[in-house]
């Protein structure tokens, strides 16, 4: 299985979890979140930064390239996304709707954006490989 096929399998995988946070986010204004939602926003984000650092692993294992600079872009990038996912559960522990929202919102953003570098990065027929450096014809 290729690179990109492995990302893509991530990815897919996420696609029940983030449907599942967009019902939660759209819960009945008014109704403070069931211990259950709370349960629900821990197991689905957190499966979905499962998925996403084992699709940049795979990513970063395919880019080999001797660098750090993008590992450093990936795990900056999930921890945002680990960041988003701690203040949504917050806001649902807390009981305040409008909150839990707006940090589910801005997490499957976020999410998106994951996918997004993923694809235009590592998407197929782009898997990064070492620069063949120029060398200077001789004198």
């Amino acid at each position: 299985m290729s690179e990109a096929d492995q990302v893509r399998d991530h990815q897919a995988r996420c696609l029940v979890h983030l449907i599942s946070l967009r019902m939660l986010a759209g819960g009945e204004a008014g109704t403070p979140p069931t211990r259950w939602v709370v349960v629900e926003i821990a197991r689905a984000t957190g499966a979905i930064l499962a998925e996403a650092e084992a699709a940049g692993r795979a990513a970063l294992a395919a880019a080999d390239d001797g660098s750090r600079g993008g590992e450093t872009f990936l795990r900056v990038r999930l921890d945002r996304l680990a960041t988003a996912a701690n203040d949504a559960i917050a806001a649902a522990r807390a009981g305040n709707l409008a909150e839990l929202r707006q940090h589910l919102y801005r997490f499957d953003a976020l999410t998106s954006a994951i996918w997004t570098v993923h694809d235009s990065v590592y998407g197929p027929g782009r898997t990064r490989r070492p620069a063949l450096r120029q060398v200077s014809p001789a004198p």
